[in-house]
């Protein structure tokens, strides 16, 4: 990736995009027309509702106050049309011979070109307000992510399938995978290929529904308290009123001792379940929200996922890219089975190194999942290893005795420092007590079922007490095997083996010093049999 601006005196010797070589795409373009309304409607809400609220905020300060937020709301809004037409009209992208290149600026020019060697994938995005225009987005992913990538926002739908498939087809070439004289027939092949893609896993309305009964979340609680902080000056009341909302819970509490326990205790349970109502309903909004029309298929490119309702993503992960994958659960949804899987890429999927491809799926519906991945559950028969019990032993005391002093500072500051209506806080640091010992037990059961074990192909590490998931890692995609070990270790006699992932991290903590060096030697013998710059599909 390269850098220039227009002051830069390198600049001047920067050849035309005619001397460059023809590009496979013409000259340089420029993003959709449409592109700077999408962004100048995005930008509105961010700016002129604070003008509004200033607005309503100071409607009693004299007669001018409204028509002079309005008048500048107005020229404001001009301002933003204008400004993002130009920096629309300054951007534009080229499709060369070696790279992708993406110039912008208005004033200062910037220039930025990734070949297409450091490509890992192309996705599509599209989001609410594109969708109503048929734009999208499209994502050079490098892997390394932040200014590393190149987004351009937006293209026409049609433009942007066409050019993921071009730059797919070049970064293919680049690596050595087709010859130039056989892309377009390569495309064609691929088009034909596409319309019998293989659905490997699919999510209805019942299934979102379903999920989204566990995917319980109080965004809604937070979002009005936001809003409600934003537009206090609306409210007949101080919402940071301290004193305010005592009275009313003491009056709503004489009211409620009136009535007696049993109507207290049933007002109780009415406010818990209202809670509760809240944030199964917000997990259920999000859910429909984030997951609508979950589909992965199996293509020649590798999996493609689409999903979304309001933003509506297209992202293809291929296959030889998977480096490891996670498979999740909940400490309910355990109980009824359900689990998720995560593929580790190189790729990004939207600012996560690991793409979702089954996010709420029974384990039958995995395996298909994993085959084609390359990543087969724990066949029978390995021999499966734990951590050493001193590793068990010193993490329960290091986390127990974190909880003990929490516990004693707060009932210490309590006793010295809190008035007496506060006594409550001794219940704070009685939890915190009770935290030390649940902590030094699930270090018991952790050392009982976490485990892991090796393959002649695969590393393999079960983790997890209420929640059990696995991790599986291809040993020929590591990128690093390093042995760590602090001053506890050295003590007690254990290490911890870090194993590198260009999109992720696995680790094997609490190891005997021999195994892990015996662990190291086999992954090692196993990293250097093939170049992992050429394990293409």
């Amino acid at each position: 990736m390269s850098e220039l601006s227009a002051s830069d005196p390198n600049r001047e010797e920067a050849p035309d995009s005619a001397a460059v070589g023809e590009s496979p795409d013409g000259e340089p373009k420029r993003t959709d027309p449409r592109t700077f309304l999408v962004q100048a409607v995005q930008t509105v809400p961010r700016t002129i509702v604070p003008l509004v609220a200033v607005a309503l905020a100071t409607r009693d300060e004299g007669s001018f106050a409204v028509p002079v937020m309005l008048g500048l709301g107005v020229l404001l809004l001009g301002a933003i049309t204008f400004f993002t037409f130009l920096g629309w009209w300054r951007q534009t992208y080229r499709v060369g011979d070696s790279d992708i290149r993406l110039e912008t600026g208005v004033l200062s020019r910037a220039a930025r070109s990734v070949p297409y060697e450091r490509i890992q994938d192309v996705s599509l995005e599209q989001g609410f307000v594109p969708r109503l225009f048929g734009l999208t987005s499209v994502k050079l992913e490098t892997g390394a992510g932040g200014s590393d990538e190149i987004k351009l926002a937006y293209l026409s739908s049609e433009e942007g399938e066409r050019l993921r498939e071009l730059v797919r087809e070049l970064r293919d070439e680049a690596d050595g995978v087709a010859a130039p004289a056989a892309a377009q027939e390569a495309r064609e092949e691929q088009g034909a290929r596409e319309a019998d893609a293989q659905l490997l896993f699919a999510m209805g309305p019942r299934r979102l529904f379903v999920f989204g009964l566990f995917e319980f979340s109080l965004a809604l609680v937070a979002f009005l308290g936001a809003a409600a902080q934003q537009l206090d000056f609306l409210l007949p009341f101080d919402i940071w009123d301290f004193d305010f909302w005592r009275g009313l819970v003491a009056g709503q509490g004489e009211q409620l001792a009136e009535l007696g326990p049993i109507a207290q205790a049933l007002g109780a349970v009415a406010a818990i379940i209202t809670l509760l109502v809240v944030g199964v309903v917000s997990g259920i909004a999000k859910t429909f929200a984030r997951d609508w029309d979950f589909r992965l298929e199996r293509t020649p490119k590798g999996f493609r996922r689409r999903r979304g309702l309001f933003t509506r993503t297209d992202v293809v992960m291929p296959v030889h890219r998977v480096q490891a994958v996670r498979i999740g659960t909940g400490a309910v949804r355990h109980r009824f089975g359900w689990k998720s899987l995560k593929l580790v890429s190189l790729a990004q999927d939207a600012g996560n190194a690991s793409h979702v491809v089954a996010p709420f799926a029974k384990a039958a519906e995995l395996t298909p999942i994993l085959e084609v991945a390359g990543f087969p559950l724990p066949p029978r028969g390995l021999s499966w290893h734990r951590t050493t019990g001193s590793y068990r032993v010193v993490s329960a005391l290091i986390n127990a005795v974190s909880f003990v002093l929490l516990a004693a500072a707060v009932a210490v500051a309590t006793h010295l420092f809190v008035p007496e209506r506060y006594d409550w806080l001794w219940l704070v640091a009685a939890a915190l007590a009770v935290m030390a010992g649940f902590t030094a037990i699930q270090q018991l059961f952790l050392w009982r079922v976490e485990r892991h074990a090796i393959s002649p192909r695969h590393l393999y590490k079960r983790s997890g007490w209420l929640a059990p998931g696995y991790k599986i890692a291809d040993r020929v995609k590591l990128q690093s095997v390093e042995i760590a070990r602090g001053p506890l270790g050295r003590m007690f006699g254990y290490v911890t083996l870090n194993l590198g992932l260009a999109g992720g991290h696995f680790a094997l903590p609490g190891l005997p010093r021999e195994e892990a060096e015996a662990l190291r030697r086999a992954l090692l013998a196993s990293m250097v049999e093939t170049d992992f710059s050429r394990l293409v599909k």
